[in-house]
């Protein structure tokens, strides 16, 4: 039996992907993040299915799930919020299964960061504005980030910023980027992308933060800086170019 990681998408039912549906329909056990999975998502699993809401519970507690129902014979599936790759927690799962002799795989699913670059209708990589995409988050109640890893650093590179789990600090993440990118680099704020209760809010640098605090913005929201947010005048993509050679199966 396997134990399936499955990334469940940023919020909304319907953003999970097919492979990740359809693993979840077939699977007598599923263990979810219960603060960040709709109950139409859960809607998915068979009847009968062992639900097991992972919010308050232990990593320990959580493996220990996952390994009774592989002995008893089960297919596993263990959703994430997002995709499994980013900010998921799933790495120190996934090396207890590997000590314990259980086998997993993992389906990917739609990041966080990507269902609210859609809601603010931007790419986040424009042609010589920016090619680039830091994904980062802001040191709190939380494991210390690795030597280097500032976000002093990242904004010295100019390069776009997705920061997650960083809202509660919006004044330290703007006071530490205001000398890198100045005071009107446009900022965006999407709370609870594609559910029920998002939220967007639009600014630069230098007002943003009085954006989140006057909105009540503490939870489930990523913070975008950079000039992409705003770019209008910019080439065309070469992608598509008349000039640029094509094989015939482009």
């Amino acid at each position: 039996m396997t134990v399936h990681f499955i990334g469940a998408g940023p919020g909304a039912a319907d953003l999970i992907t097919v492979r990740g549906q359809r693993l979840l329909a077939r699977c007598q056990v599923c263990l979810y993040p219960g603060s960040l999975t709709p109950v139409d998502l859960l809607a998915h699993c068979p009847p009968g299915a062992r639900l097991v809401d992972t919010a308050d519970r232990t990593l320990d507690e959580i493996v220990a799930e996952l390994v009774a129902a592989h002995e008893a014979g089960h297919d596993v599936a263990r959703l994430c919020s997002g995709d499994p790759a980013v900010y998921s927690a799933v790495a120190e799962q996934m090396r207890r299964l590997d000590a314990a002799g259980v086998p997993y795989d993992v389906t990917p699913g739609v990041p966080a960061f990507a269902a609210a670059a859609a809601v603010l209708k931007r790419e986040l990589t424009v042609p010589t504005v920016g090619q680039s995409l830091v994904l980062t988050r802001a040191q709190a109640r939380s494991t210390s980030m690795p030597e280097g890893e500032t976000l002093a650093a990242f904004g010295a590179t100019g390069a776009t910023l997705a920061l997650h789990l960083a809202v509660n600090r919006v004044e330290q993440v703007v006071a530490e980027l205001l000398p890198h990118y100045g005071e009107d680099c446009p900022a965006a704020v999407v709370a609870e992308a594609s559910q029920p209760g998002e939220r967007v809010l639009r600014g630069t640098l230098g007002d943003i933060a009085a954006r989140v605090r006057a909105e009540g913005v503490r939870r489930a929201a990523l913070i975008f800086v950079g000039r992409v947010l705003a770019a209008e005048n910019y080439p065309d993509s070469f992608l598509y170019s008349a000039d640029r050679p094509r094989t015939p199966r482009e």
